[in-house]
């Protein structure tokens, strides 16, 4: 083999090493974005959930207070 097509199959390989490595960085920037989008989500999605939760603590305390108030007057 010549130097020349030596240096041709080693720029050609050398070109599809590149190809690949754009290939997995376009495929890991795609996940990377969907993973961002989850857990954008998922802050959303906890904060509702505190939310309701604080509600609901609010709610049974306001109970427990009306049953000792029944309880004070009986």
């Amino acid at each position: 083999m010549d130097p020349a097509t030596d240096v041709i199959a080693q720029l050609r390989a050398l070109a599809a090493r590149v190809e690949a490595l754009a290939d997995r960085c376009q495929r890991l920037a795609d996940e990377n974005r969907s993973l961002r989008q989850q857990q954008e989500q998922l802050i959303g999605e906890r904060a509702q959930l505190l939310h309701k939760n604080e509600m609901a603590r609010s709610r049974v305390e306001a109970m427990i207070a009306r049953l000792k108030s029944l309880e004070q007057h009986t």
